[in-house]
């Protein structure tokens, strides 16, 4: 059971990563992590302004109390001068007092001025490292910018893309859909020549009007084939005759083929 739920917590956060890699744009993460340094930054400065702040109002406890303790130290003497040691004394005590509190603030004031000088130092380091990923983060998106036209110009050009993908299967399909309609024409094309089909354009003539019209031209044609030949004929007969009446003879006509075998 323990590896049932190892094995589906596993699942499911890969099937989180993924969407998250798929919804991530760098571009936003470069300017919101931008967005987050800066804030880092005011939350620094807000902190050495808090120190200050701290450290001033500290100061001015430290002034009042020396202040003070020249006052009492003051009292103490008009106290001797008057044989008064009751009242000397309790000047003196507390003078001490003072005294004590006022090495008390010293040391809280050098606490705070170490913490105002460790908080100004970072802020000045944080701002150095903003700056420079603020021009890193510009160079970034720029590239990824460049880079991401780069794909969809590739995708574009060789087709790969979902967008031109769908584009080339409908520019196939229109042309498998040209070749099967000029097949398709072909093959009417041929059967109609050969007669399997009859053509309704031709207007009443039928199958038969067709085949007899078409023996009526073979038998047009063979006449004047024939015709041709008889003119051609007549025309070299006449050259001969008037070959004859030149005085030339005339070559001997070629036995017949029957003469020849008799």
């Amino acid at each position: 059971m323990a590896n049932l739920f190892s094995r589906a917590s596993l699942i499911i956060k890969s099937k989180i990563s993924a969407l998250l890699n798929r919804a991530e744009n760098p571009t936003e993460t470069l300017d919101y992590t931008y967005e987050q340094m800066l804030e880092q930054l005011q939350n620094v400065k807000r902190g050495v302004a808090d120190v200050v702040t701290a450290k001033k109002r500290l100061e001015l406890q430290t002034q009042k109390l020396e202040q003070n303790v020249v006052k009492l130290e003051t009292q103490a003497r008009q106290a001797v001068a008057a044989n008064r040691e009751d009242l000397a004394r309790q000047a003196l005590e507390k003078k001490t007092a003072a005294q004590q509190q006022l090495q008390g603030l010293d040391q809280q004031v050098q606490q705070l001025q170490a913490q105002q000088e460790q908080l100004i130092e970072s802020q000045q380091t944080l701002e150095s490292r903003i700056e420079a990923f603020r021009s890193q983060k510009e160079v970034m998106k720029a590239q990824y910018s460049a880079a991401e036209a780069q794909v969809r110009i590739g995708e574009a050009a060789t087709g790969i893309g979902k967008k031109m993908s769908d584009t080339g299967l409908a520019i196939q399909r229109a042309r498998d859909k040209t070749d099967e309609l000029q097949a398709r024409a072909s093959a009417i094309d041929e059967l109609t020549a050969s007669g399997a089909l009859e053509d309704f354009t031709a207007g009443d003539q039928t199958q038969l009007d067709r085949e007899l019209a078409q023996i009526s031209s073979s038998s047009q044609v063979e006449d004047e084939l024939a015709k041709l030949k008889s003119e051609v004929g007549a025309g070299a007969s006449q050259k001969e005759i008037g070959a004859a009446d030149d005085g030339e003879p005339a070559e001997a006509e070629p036995a017949p083929e029957e003469a020849k075998d008799s």
